[in-house]
């Protein structure tokens, strides 16, 4: 088994220790400024509160990967998927409300909002395109019938990792380098030549396990355990050719998920299925063990 040298950066813990870390934060100024136009380049990020709470305890909190805002105001919401799940595009909506909501100020409002964007990394393909030449990079932005822009302030960024297969000699920009850089992160055993500039050299630093704390370490073995978890049980529920419709098929992976202790929330997070119907599964294995 190969001793790899650098972290995976689709895991939680390393996508935030690439990313979400006031050391880091120059990675995310780079990495941010591949995906917004010209316009919108950012020098300088603050990170907010990655965790938003709704006005009411009966409304779903919202955790974010990585939640930062630019000097002159602009959200950025930064998202790893590892997964698909179902009512992924109702989920993005979603989680761009409480930065919108946020702006609110307390007395009279004039509605002048800071423009928000959700970025989105995904280690899965979400395209419904039939094309055989898929976008790596989708961007979606408020449109009327004629095709003009309707509303400028608010941006999604897809980004789908499966459709990128460059290798090193094909890489012609910056953002090429970019998921160059995260796809093959895991499994470098040196910096390549075409990566060799200061940001980059910077991540490899930061992302190289020997680096990492000892509690550091005991966070990102765990981390890990729990991405092969569920890698294992997407590839499970493929292998089983799961063919009763999408939401029998996320009962049956719920149910793996179970037999293998993930958490409830993070079992909802993957399936689209509610906290309530994977707890009422849990009940239904534990009745069948007694």
């Amino acid at each position: 088994m190969k001793n790899n040298i650098f972290l995976n950066p689709f895991t939680d813990f390393g996508f935030k220790k690439l990313f979400g870390e006031e050391g880091s934060k120059d990675l995310l100024i780079n990495f941010l400024n591949q995906l917004l136009p010209a316009h919108r380049q950012v020098s300088t990020l603050a990170f907010v509160n990655p965790e938003v709470y709704p006005d009411s305890k009966e409304e779903r909190k919202a955790i974010f990967d990585i939640h930062c805002k630019s000097i002159s105001g602009e959200r950025f919401i930064v998202e790893m998927q590892k997964a698909r799940m179902e009512y992924f595009k109702d989920r993005a909506l979603y989680y761009t409300t409480f930065p919108i909501r946020d702006q609110a100020q307390k007395g009279e409002w004039d509605y002048n909002l800071q423009p928000v964007y959700l970025i989105a990394i995904l280690d899965f393909r979400f395209s419904e395109s039939s094309s055989k030449h898929q976008a790596i990079k989708t961007d979606v932005m408020l449109k009327d019938q004629e095709g003009n822009v309707f509303y400028d302030k608010l941006h999604f960024c897809f980004v789908q990792m499966p459709f990128f297969d460059k290798n090193e000699s094909q890489l012609e920009t910056q953002f090429d380098k970019w998921l160059f850089f995260l796809k093959n992160l895991e499994n470098f055993d040196h910096i390549p030549a075409v990566l060799n500039e200061p940001v980059f050299k910077r991540g490899f630093e930061i992302a190289r396990l020997a680096n990492l704390k000892p509690k550091e370490l005991l966070e990102y073995n765990e981390s890990i355990k729990k991405y092969l978890d569920m890698m294992n049980i997407i590839e499970t529920a493929k292998k089983e050719g799961i063919k009763e419709g999408i939401k029998e098929g996320m009962v049956k992976v719920a149910l793996n998920a179970l037999k293998r202790g993930m958490p409830v929330k993070e079992i909802a997070a993957l399936t689209g299925l509610s906290v309530a119907e994977i707890e009422n599964l849990r009940d239904k294995l534990q009745d069948i063990k007694k």
